[in-house]
C-alpha cells in the first residue's frame, strides 16, 4: 500500500474539513454540528462509533489480530472570540472562533482515521479515536468518567497541537513534563472594619492580601527550579473596600496558578501545599481568618519517555518531509493530560507559524490561522505513530 500517495489524494480534502469546521465553531459541549459530521465521517470509514460527554465522539477500530489499544485524541471545541480574518471561510457564528487550532486537529485525526481503517486486516490490536468537547473547560475527564478508557482498555495514548509559537516544519516535543497543570483559587481575607483614622481598633485585610501578594511570589523565584519545574501564580482579581477612609471587613483575591509539577498533587513540596502554608502563616501573624479554595482544572501533562521516543523515532526515519525536532515546554494548560495520567501517553506540537502566510498570531488571537501545509503532515504523523505503535 503506498502511503504517500493515499496521503497525497486526501490533503484537499483535510484542508476542505478544517475549512468547513471553522466556518462553522462551536462552544464547548455546544458542538452539535460538528459532532455530526465527525460521526458520520466515522461511520462511512467502517468504524463502530458512540457518543460520550453529550458531544464527544468515539470511534473504534478493531483491527484483524488481537493486541493493544491506542487512544488519539482531537479536541473540537471553539472559542468566544470574534474573528478577524478576511477569509472565504470565515467564521460565520457571530462572537465564535476557532483560535486555537482544534478545527485542524478534528480534520487531521479524521482522515487519520480513513487512512488507518485501511491497514485494519494488518494490524494488531484497536485504535480509539476519541474527539473531544470543551478542552477549553476540562471535558477530558468527563469522558473519562463515562468509561472512555475501557472496553477495550487503552494501553497508551497520542495527541498533537497546531502550534504557532513553532514554525511550520518544526515538530516540538520532549518527555516529562511539557504542558502545565492548572488550578484556580479564590482567597477571602477576613479582617475588622473601622475607621482609617483608628487602625488600631481594626484588623485590617487589605495590608494583609498586599503581604500575601509579595510572599506567595517566593514560590516561583526562590523555592522552584525554574529551568525543570517553573510555577507561575498570578493574581486576576483584588476587591475590597467601599471608600477611601473606611478599612473594610474583607478583602477577596483570585487568580491561577500554574505549574510544571511531576510529583504526587498531595505531596507536601507541591506549590499548591506551599501556596496553603504561607495564606495560613501571614493570615495568622496579622490576626486575620481566611477561606481559601482551590478549583482544580487538570493535572500536569507529562508525557511518557518510551512514547515519546516512538514519535521521535518515526520523524527521524519514516516521513515523507523532513520536520526539524526541537523541544517545546509551555505554561499553557492541556486536560489531554488527564488521559496521560492513565496511560503511557505522549503528546507533541506541530509548528504552523509562516509569515508570508499571516499565520504568526498567537492562538486565542482574534486573527489567529494556520498554515495548512501543515495538515497532511499531521494526519501522516498520527498514521505512521499508530502504525508503529501497533506493530511492536
Amino acid at each position: 500500500m503506498d502511503l504517500i500517495a493515499i496521503l497525497k489524494s486526501l490533503e484537499k480534502e483535510t484542508i476542505g474539513l478544517r475549512r468547513d469546521f471553522h466556518q462553522h465553531p462551536e462552544l464547548g459541549l455546544e458542538e452539535y454540528r460538528t459532532s455530526e459530521k465527525v460521526t458520520a465521517y466515522l461511520e462511512n470509514c467502517g468504524l463502530e462509533v458512540f457518543r460520550s460527554n453529550k458531544t464527544g465522539v468515539v470511534g473504534i477500530l478493531r483491527c484483524g489480530q488481537p493486541g493493544s489499544t491506542l487512544l488519539l485524541r482531537a479536541d473540537m471545541d471553539a472559542l468566544p472570540i470574534s474573528e478577524e480574518n478576511d477569509i472565504p471561510y470565515k467564521s460565520e457564528n457571530t462572537g465564535i472562533m476557532h483560535a486555537c487550532g482544534h478545527d485542524a486537529h478534528t480534520a487531521m485525526l479524521l482522515v487519520a482515521a480513513k487512512v488507518l481503517s485501511g491497514f485494519k486486516k494488518q494490524l494488531k490490536g484497536n485504535i480509539k479515536f476519541v474527539f473531544q468537547p470543551n478542552e477549553e473547560n476540562v471535558g477530558a475527564l468527563a469522558m473519562i468518567e463515562e468509561g472512555i478508557m475501557e472496553d477495550p482498555h487503552v494501553d497508551a495514548c497520542m495527541g498533537l497541537h497546531i502550534w504557532t509559537p513553532l514554525q511550520s516544519g518544526q515538530l516540538g516535543i520532549a518527555a516529562g513534563p511539557v504542558m502545565a497543570g492548572m488550578e484556580h483559587f479564590k482567597l477571602v481575607i477576613k479582617g475588622r472594619g473601622g475607621h482609617t483614622a483608628t487602625p488600631q481598633d481594626a484588623i485590617d485585610p487589605i495590608l494583609t492580601a498586599a503581604h500575601i501578594i509579595q510572599s506567595v511570589q517566593i514560590i516561583q523565584t526562590r523555592e522552584i527550579d525554574a529551568l525543570n519545574e517553573p510555577t507561575v501564580i498570578m493574581f486576576g482579581q483584588i476587591q475590597g473596600g467601599t471608600a477611601s477612609n473606611i478599612i473594610p471587613d474583607s478583602v477577596t483575591l483570585a487568580g491561577t496558578m500554574r505549574y510544571l509539577f511531576e510529583g504526587e498533587m498531595g505531596s507536601q513540596n507541591h506549590p499548591k501545599k506551599r501556596f496553603e502554608s504561607i495564606v495560613g502563616n501571614i493570615c495568622a501573624a496579622h490576626r486575620a481568618d481566611y477561606d481559601l479554595i482551590f478549583e482544580f482544572g487538570h493535572p500536569t501533562l507529562v508525557n511518557h519517555p518510551e512514547m515519546t521516543e516512538l514519535v521521535k523515532s518515526v520523524v527521524a526515519s519514516d516521513m515523507s518531509s523532513e520536520l526539524e525536532i526541537v523541544t517545546s515546554v509551555s505554561l499553557a494548560g492541556e486536560d489531554f493530560s488527564e488521559f496521560a495520567a492513565r496511560a503511557p501517553a505522549v503528546f507533541y506540537f506541530l509548528g504552523t507559524a509562516n509569515s508570508t502566510k499571516g499565520t504568526e498570531f498567537p492562538h486565542h488571537h482574534p486573527r489567529f490561522n494556520i498554515d495548512e501545509d501543515v495538515l497532511i503532515t499531521g494526519v501522516e504523523l498520527h498514521v505512521r505513530s499508530a502504525l508503529k505503535y501497533l506493530a511492536l
